[in-house]
């Protein structure tokens, strides 16, 4: 797996916890898929993306259980890249996805 670009325009907001978690992505045209999500923090995460998407491209992210985060793709490397949540998860709510 690709890790995040060092150059990466874009600093974390929060640490994030080494966890791998299935989750639905879905983008606006494009059929829903069931992808690895990685790297999850309350305001983002990165995800192995089915078909590469555009940087800045708006994805709805589901996590089992919860209603599907709209986030923005901060960055892409092949088909990895991070996203970043319109609203960062509840802290109760994150703790029980890493939990």
């Amino acid at each position: 797996m690709a890790d995040e670009p060092t150059d990466s325009p874009v600093p974390r907001r929060a640490d994030r916890v080494s966890v791998t978690i299935e989750a639905g992505i879905r983008r606006s045209g494009i059929h829903p898929f069931r992808v690895s999500a990685f790297d999850l923090s309350p305001v983002g995460c990165k995800i192995e993306f089915v078909e590469r998407p555009s940087v800045g491209e708006r994805a709805w992210v589901k996590f089992d259980s919860l209603e599907a985060i709209e986030a923005e793709v901060r960055w892409v490397d092949g088909h990895v890249g991070g996203v970043h949540f319109a609203r960062p998860i509840y802290d109760a709510v994150y703790r029980k996805l890493i939990g």
